[in-house]
Protein backbone atom coordinates (compact mmCIF):
# COMPACT_ATOMS: atom_id res chain seq x y z
CA UNK A 1 0.00 0.00 0.00
CA UNK A 2 2.74 2.40 0.88
CA UNK A 3 4.29 1.90 -2.56
CA UNK A 4 1.16 3.11 -4.37
CA UNK A 5 0.20 5.90 -1.97
CA UNK A 6 1.32 9.33 -3.09
CA UNK A 7 2.26 10.51 0.40
CA UNK A 8 1.97 9.73 4.08
CA UNK A 9 -1.15 11.90 4.22
CA UNK A 10 -3.54 9.27 2.89
CA UNK A 11 -7.04 8.44 4.07
CA UNK A 12 -7.48 4.70 4.60
CA UNK A 13 -10.65 2.62 4.88
CA UNK A 14 -10.35 -1.04 5.88
CA UNK A 15 -13.35 -3.33 5.31
CA UNK A 16 -13.16 -6.55 7.35
CA UNK A 17 -15.46 -8.79 5.29
CA UNK A 18 -13.63 -11.82 6.66
CA UNK A 19 -14.36 -14.76 8.98
CA UNK A 20 -14.86 -13.56 12.58
CA UNK A 21 -12.10 -15.87 13.78
CA UNK A 22 -9.46 -13.67 12.12
CA UNK A 23 -10.90 -10.22 12.93
CA UNK A 24 -8.41 -9.54 15.72
CA UNK A 25 -5.28 -10.91 14.02
CA UNK A 26 -6.07 -8.96 10.86
CA UNK A 27 -6.66 -5.72 12.75
CA UNK A 28 -3.41 -6.13 14.70
CA UNK A 29 -1.51 -6.85 11.47
CA UNK A 30 -2.90 -3.64 9.94
CA UNK A 31 -1.87 -1.70 13.04
CA UNK A 32 1.61 -3.27 13.20
CA UNK A 33 2.19 -2.36 9.55
CA UNK A 34 1.72 1.31 10.43
CA UNK A 35 -1.40 1.80 8.35
CA UNK A 36 -3.57 3.29 11.10
CA UNK A 37 -3.50 7.04 11.62
CA UNK A 38 -4.38 7.74 15.23
CA UNK A 39 -3.91 11.48 15.59
CA UNK A 40 -6.40 14.05 14.32
CA UNK A 41 -9.09 13.85 11.68
CA UNK A 42 -6.85 14.27 8.64
CA UNK A 43 -5.73 11.97 7.24
CA UNK A 44 -8.20 9.49 8.67
CA UNK A 45 -8.16 5.73 9.17
CA UNK A 46 -11.47 3.86 9.53
CA UNK A 47 -12.44 0.22 9.80
CA UNK A 48 -15.75 -1.38 8.81
CA UNK A 49 -16.65 -4.54 10.72
CA UNK A 50 -19.34 -6.96 9.51
CA UNK A 51 -21.49 -9.03 11.85
CA UNK A 52 -21.40 -11.26 13.76
CA UNK A 53 -20.11 -9.09 16.57
CA UNK A 54 -19.36 -12.02 18.85
CA UNK A 55 -21.62 -14.85 19.98
CA UNK A 56 -22.79 -13.36 23.28
CA UNK A 57 -22.09 -10.40 25.56
CA UNK A 58 -18.68 -11.66 26.71
CA UNK A 59 -17.31 -12.50 23.25
CA UNK A 60 -18.68 -9.21 21.94
CA UNK A 61 -16.95 -7.32 24.76
CA UNK A 62 -13.72 -9.18 24.02
CA UNK A 63 -13.96 -8.28 20.33
CA UNK A 64 -14.59 -4.62 21.12
CA UNK A 65 -11.67 -4.51 23.55
CA UNK A 66 -9.24 -6.21 21.17
CA UNK A 67 -10.17 -4.04 18.19
CA UNK A 68 -9.77 -0.97 20.41
CA UNK A 69 -6.06 -1.80 20.68
CA UNK A 70 -5.80 -0.75 17.02
CA UNK A 71 -8.85 1.34 16.13
CA UNK A 72 -10.57 3.78 18.45
CA UNK A 73 -14.35 3.70 18.84
CA UNK A 74 -14.69 6.77 16.62
CA UNK A 75 -12.72 4.96 13.89
CA UNK A 76 -14.83 1.79 14.11
CA UNK A 77 -17.94 1.39 11.96
CA UNK A 78 -20.00 -1.70 12.84
CA UNK A 79 -22.13 -2.21 9.77
CA UNK A 80 -25.65 -3.64 9.65
CA UNK A 81 -26.85 -3.34 6.07
CA UNK A 82 -30.50 -3.19 7.19
CA UNK A 83 -29.78 0.26 8.62
CA UNK A 84 -28.81 1.34 5.11
CA UNK A 85 -32.13 0.34 3.60
CA UNK A 86 -34.11 3.38 2.53
CA UNK A 87 -37.32 2.45 4.35
CA UNK A 88 -35.47 1.81 7.62
CA UNK A 89 -33.73 5.19 7.33
CA UNK A 90 -37.16 6.72 6.71
CA UNK A 91 -38.39 5.62 10.15
CA UNK A 92 -36.85 8.73 11.69
CA UNK A 93 -38.56 11.04 9.22
CA UNK A 94 -41.85 9.17 9.41
CA UNK A 95 -41.98 9.44 13.18
CA UNK A 96 -40.49 12.83 13.94
CA UNK A 97 -41.29 14.93 10.85
CA UNK A 98 -45.03 14.19 10.87
CA UNK A 99 -47.26 15.50 13.65
CA UNK A 100 -49.88 12.86 12.89
CA UNK A 101 -47.74 10.01 14.28
CA UNK A 102 -45.68 11.09 17.29
CA UNK A 103 -48.63 12.00 19.59
CA UNK A 104 -50.14 8.51 19.12
CA UNK A 105 -46.84 6.59 19.15
CA UNK A 106 -47.34 5.02 22.57
CA UNK A 107 -49.23 2.40 24.58
CA UNK A 108 -52.36 4.52 24.82
CA UNK A 109 -53.02 4.15 21.11
CA UNK A 110 -50.90 1.21 19.88
CA UNK A 111 -52.05 -2.36 20.49
CA UNK A 112 -48.97 -4.22 19.25
CA UNK A 113 -45.87 -4.00 17.03
CA UNK A 114 -44.73 -6.89 14.83
CA UNK A 115 -41.43 -7.15 12.98
CA UNK A 116 -41.10 -10.12 10.67
CA UNK A 117 -38.22 -11.37 8.52
CA UNK A 118 -38.96 -14.23 6.15
CA UNK A 119 -36.66 -15.86 3.63
CA UNK A 120 -37.75 -18.53 1.16
CA UNK A 121 -34.20 -19.81 0.80
CA UNK A 122 -32.33 -22.26 2.95
CA UNK A 123 -28.69 -21.96 3.89
CA UNK A 124 -27.71 -22.74 0.28
CA UNK A 125 -24.26 -24.13 1.11
CA UNK A 126 -23.56 -21.55 3.85
CA UNK A 127 -24.30 -23.98 6.64
CA UNK A 128 -20.75 -23.86 7.95
CA UNK A 129 -21.28 -20.27 9.05
CA UNK A 130 -24.98 -20.37 9.86
CA UNK A 131 -24.87 -23.55 11.94
CA UNK A 132 -22.35 -21.94 14.26
CA UNK A 133 -24.55 -18.90 14.90
CA UNK A 134 -28.22 -19.71 14.20
CA UNK A 135 -31.14 -17.42 13.40
CA UNK A 136 -31.03 -15.45 16.69
CA UNK A 137 -27.43 -14.33 16.27
CA UNK A 138 -27.62 -14.05 12.48
CA UNK A 139 -30.82 -11.99 12.16
CA UNK A 140 -32.77 -11.28 15.35
CA UNK A 141 -30.09 -9.85 17.65
CA UNK A 142 -28.88 -7.42 15.01
CA UNK A 143 -31.18 -6.63 12.04
CA UNK A 144 -34.50 -6.85 13.87
CA UNK A 145 -33.33 -5.34 17.13
CA UNK A 146 -31.93 -2.36 15.25
CA UNK A 147 -35.28 -1.87 13.52
CA UNK A 148 -37.06 -2.17 16.87
CA UNK A 149 -34.84 0.48 18.43
CA UNK A 150 -35.70 2.98 15.68
CA UNK A 151 -39.41 2.27 16.09
CA UNK A 152 -39.43 2.45 19.87
CA UNK A 153 -36.86 5.06 20.84
CA UNK A 154 -37.80 8.47 22.23
CA UNK A 155 -37.16 11.57 20.10
CA UNK A 156 -33.44 12.38 20.00
CA UNK A 157 -32.27 15.88 20.91
CA UNK A 158 -31.02 16.30 17.34
CA UNK A 159 -29.91 14.21 14.36
CA UNK A 160 -26.28 13.82 15.43
CA UNK A 161 -25.05 10.22 15.66
CA UNK A 162 -24.48 10.49 19.42
CA UNK A 163 -28.04 11.71 20.11
CA UNK A 164 -29.60 8.97 18.01
CA UNK A 165 -27.39 6.29 19.56
CA UNK A 166 -28.21 7.56 23.06
CA UNK A 167 -31.95 7.07 22.56
CA UNK A 168 -31.54 3.71 20.83
CA UNK A 169 -29.37 2.45 23.67
CA UNK A 170 -31.79 3.77 26.27
CA UNK A 171 -34.80 1.95 24.83
CA UNK A 172 -32.88 -1.31 24.36
CA UNK A 173 -31.75 -1.17 27.99
CA UNK A 174 -35.45 -1.12 28.96
CA UNK A 175 -36.06 -4.60 27.50
CA UNK A 176 -35.73 -7.47 30.01
CA UNK A 177 -33.74 -10.55 28.93
CA UNK A 178 -35.75 -13.20 27.07
CA UNK A 179 -36.71 -16.31 28.98
CA UNK A 180 -36.80 -19.75 27.36
CA UNK A 181 -40.57 -19.91 27.84
CA UNK A 182 -40.95 -16.69 25.81
CA UNK A 183 -39.60 -18.01 22.53
CA UNK A 184 -40.52 -20.56 19.87
CA UNK A 185 -37.63 -22.12 17.95
CA UNK A 186 -37.74 -24.36 14.92
CA UNK A 187 -35.77 -25.78 12.02
CA UNK A 188 -37.04 -26.15 8.47
CA UNK A 189 -37.51 -29.63 7.05
CA UNK A 190 -37.97 -31.05 3.57
CA UNK A 191 -40.89 -29.66 1.59
CA UNK A 192 -42.03 -27.93 -1.57
CA UNK A 193 -42.24 -24.27 -2.45
CA UNK A 194 -44.41 -23.85 -5.51
CA UNK A 195 -42.89 -26.23 -8.04
CA UNK A 196 -39.53 -26.30 -6.30
CA UNK A 197 -38.42 -29.04 -3.92
CA UNK A 198 -36.64 -27.76 -0.83
CA UNK A 199 -34.31 -30.04 1.09
CA UNK A 200 -34.23 -30.13 4.87
CA UNK A 201 -31.73 -27.94 6.73
CA UNK A 202 -29.74 -30.97 7.88
CA UNK A 203 -29.65 -32.35 4.31
CA UNK A 204 -27.33 -29.51 3.27
CA UNK A 205 -23.79 -30.85 2.86
CA UNK A 206 -22.40 -28.04 5.03
CA UNK A 207 -24.68 -28.81 7.99
CA UNK A 208 -24.10 -31.63 10.52
CA UNK A 209 -26.73 -34.37 10.30
CA UNK A 210 -27.59 -34.03 13.99
CA UNK A 211 -27.70 -30.20 14.07
CA UNK A 212 -30.23 -28.60 16.39
CA UNK A 213 -29.43 -25.05 15.30
CA UNK A 214 -32.67 -23.06 14.95
CA UNK A 215 -33.53 -21.59 11.56
CA UNK A 216 -36.75 -20.06 12.94
CA UNK A 217 -37.43 -17.95 16.01
CA UNK A 218 -40.52 -16.15 17.26
CA UNK A 219 -40.64 -14.19 20.49
CA UNK A 220 -42.35 -11.29 22.25
CA UNK A 221 -40.30 -8.49 23.74
CA UNK A 222 -41.56 -6.05 26.37
CA UNK A 223 -40.24 -2.53 26.79
CA UNK A 224 -40.48 -1.49 30.41
CA UNK A 225 -40.86 2.25 30.08
CA UNK A 226 -43.71 4.73 30.25
CA UNK A 227 -44.19 4.99 26.49
CA UNK A 228 -44.45 1.26 25.74
CA UNK A 229 -45.49 -0.48 28.95
CA UNK A 230 -47.94 -3.26 28.07
CA UNK A 231 -47.34 -3.22 24.30
CA UNK A 232 -46.01 -6.53 22.91
CA UNK A 233 -43.25 -6.29 20.32
CA UNK A 234 -43.56 -9.49 18.31
CA UNK A 235 -40.35 -10.54 16.58
CA UNK A 236 -40.21 -13.35 14.02
CA UNK A 237 -37.43 -14.52 11.72
CA UNK A 238 -37.04 -17.66 9.66
CA UNK A 239 -35.30 -19.28 6.72
CA UNK A 240 -36.88 -21.83 4.42
CA UNK A 241 -40.33 -20.22 4.64
CA UNK A 242 -43.00 -19.68 2.00
CA UNK A 243 -41.78 -16.26 0.82
CA UNK A 244 -39.11 -13.61 1.28
CA UNK A 245 -40.47 -10.55 3.07
CA UNK A 246 -39.43 -8.08 5.76
CA UNK A 247 -42.23 -5.98 7.22
CA UNK A 248 -43.15 -3.93 10.26
CA UNK A 249 -46.79 -3.95 11.38
CA UNK A 250 -47.95 -1.34 13.88
CA UNK A 251 -51.47 -2.18 14.95
CA UNK A 252 -53.45 0.59 16.60
CA UNK A 253 -56.18 0.07 19.16
CA UNK A 254 -59.81 -0.08 18.16
CA UNK A 255 -61.94 3.01 18.62
CA UNK A 256 -63.60 2.80 22.04
CA UNK A 257 -67.41 2.70 22.02
CA UNK A 258 -67.39 2.86 18.23
CA UNK A 259 -70.81 3.96 16.98
CA UNK A 260 -70.46 1.76 13.89
CA UNK A 261 -70.38 -1.37 16.04
CA UNK A 262 -74.07 -0.78 16.73
CA UNK A 263 -74.70 -1.49 13.02
CA UNK A 264 -72.92 -4.86 13.19
CA UNK A 265 -69.93 -3.67 11.17
CA UNK A 266 -67.25 -2.82 13.70
CA UNK A 267 -64.33 -1.28 11.79
CA UNK A 268 -60.99 -3.06 11.86
CA UNK A 269 -58.29 -1.26 13.86
CA UNK A 270 -55.99 1.01 11.88
CA UNK A 271 -52.64 -0.46 10.95
CA UNK A 272 -49.41 1.04 9.67
CA UNK A 273 -47.44 -1.41 7.52
CA UNK A 274 -43.86 -0.63 6.58
CA UNK A 275 -42.43 -2.96 3.96
CA UNK A 276 -38.64 -3.02 4.11
CA UNK A 277 -38.17 -5.51 1.28
CA UNK A 278 -39.00 -6.39 -1.43
CA UNK A 279 -40.85 -3.51 -3.13
CA UNK A 280 -40.32 -0.85 -0.46
CA UNK A 281 -43.60 0.72 0.62
CA UNK A 282 -45.59 2.23 3.48
CA UNK A 283 -49.30 1.43 3.88
CA UNK A 284 -51.81 2.95 6.28
CA UNK A 285 -54.96 0.87 6.65
CA UNK A 286 -58.01 3.08 7.14
CA UNK A 287 -61.74 2.39 7.28
CA UNK A 288 -63.76 4.14 4.59
CA UNK A 289 -67.34 4.23 3.36
CA UNK A 290 -67.90 2.15 0.25
CA UNK A 291 -69.38 4.36 -2.53
CA UNK A 292 -73.09 3.89 -3.02
CA UNK A 293 -76.28 3.98 -0.99
CA UNK A 294 -76.20 3.20 2.69
CA UNK A 295 -73.26 3.20 5.13
CA UNK A 296 -71.20 0.16 4.22
CA UNK A 297 -67.65 0.20 5.56
CA UNK A 298 -64.49 -1.37 4.21
CA UNK A 299 -60.79 -1.24 5.14
CA UNK A 300 -58.50 0.12 2.43
CA UNK A 301 -54.85 1.10 2.24
CA UNK A 302 -53.38 4.51 1.69
CA UNK A 303 -50.06 3.57 0.14
CA UNK A 304 -46.68 5.06 -0.56
CA UNK A 305 -44.86 2.78 -2.98
CA UNK A 306 -41.31 3.97 -3.40
CA UNK A 307 -40.94 2.93 -7.04
CA UNK A 308 -44.08 4.89 -7.93
CA UNK A 309 -43.67 7.92 -5.65
CA UNK A 310 -39.99 8.66 -6.23
CA UNK A 311 -38.02 9.04 -9.44
CA UNK A 312 -34.72 8.86 -7.62
CA UNK A 313 -32.64 5.71 -7.85
CA UNK A 314 -32.72 3.87 -4.54
CA UNK A 315 -29.13 3.08 -3.67
CA UNK A 316 -28.13 -0.35 -2.45
CA UNK A 317 -27.87 -0.43 1.34
CA UNK A 318 -24.15 -1.16 1.27
CA UNK A 319 -23.52 1.67 -1.22
CA UNK A 320 -25.27 4.09 1.08
CA UNK A 321 -23.43 2.93 4.19
CA UNK A 322 -19.97 2.85 2.64
CA UNK A 323 -20.50 6.40 1.41
CA UNK A 324 -21.36 7.35 5.01
CA UNK A 325 -18.09 5.80 6.20
CA UNK A 326 -16.14 7.88 3.69
CA UNK A 327 -18.00 11.00 4.85
CA UNK A 328 -17.43 10.11 8.51
CA UNK A 329 -21.17 9.93 9.28
CA UNK A 330 -21.75 7.36 12.04
CA UNK A 331 -25.55 7.82 12.29
CA UNK A 332 -26.40 4.42 10.76
CA UNK A 333 -23.72 2.35 12.46
CA UNK A 334 -23.95 0.35 15.66
CA UNK A 335 -22.25 1.85 18.70
CA UNK A 336 -20.60 -0.01 21.54
CA UNK A 337 -23.50 0.83 23.87
CA UNK A 338 -26.16 -0.42 21.44
CA UNK A 339 -24.27 -3.66 20.94
CA UNK A 340 -23.90 -4.25 24.67
CA UNK A 341 -27.59 -3.70 25.43
CA UNK A 342 -28.70 -5.85 22.49
CA UNK A 343 -26.57 -8.75 23.68
CA UNK A 344 -27.91 -8.36 27.23
CA UNK A 345 -31.39 -9.16 25.90
CA UNK A 346 -30.34 -12.45 24.31
CA UNK A 347 -27.25 -13.74 26.10
CA UNK A 348 -29.05 -15.49 29.01
CA UNK A 349 -31.28 -17.33 26.51
CA UNK A 350 -28.36 -18.35 24.30
CA UNK A 351 -26.63 -19.97 27.28
CA UNK A 352 -29.59 -22.25 28.04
Amino acid sequence: MQEVESSNHTNRLFYLAIPPSIFIDTAHAIGSAGFVQCDGDTPWSRVVVEKPFGKDRKTSDDLISSLADVFSEIQTYRIDHYLGKEVVQNLLALRFANLVFEPIWNSKFIESVSICWRENLGVEGRGGYFDEYGIIRDVVQNHLIQILSLIAMDPPADLTPSSIAKEKTKVLSSIPPIELDDIILGQYTEGTLGSRNVEAYTADDTVPDDSRTPTFASTVLRIENERWKGVPFKIMAGKGLNKSLTEIHIKFKAVANNIFCKTDQCPEPNELIIRVQPDEAIYLKLTSKVPGPGMKLDARNLDLQYKVAFNEIIADAYESLILDVIKGDRSLFITKGELETAWDIFTPLLHK
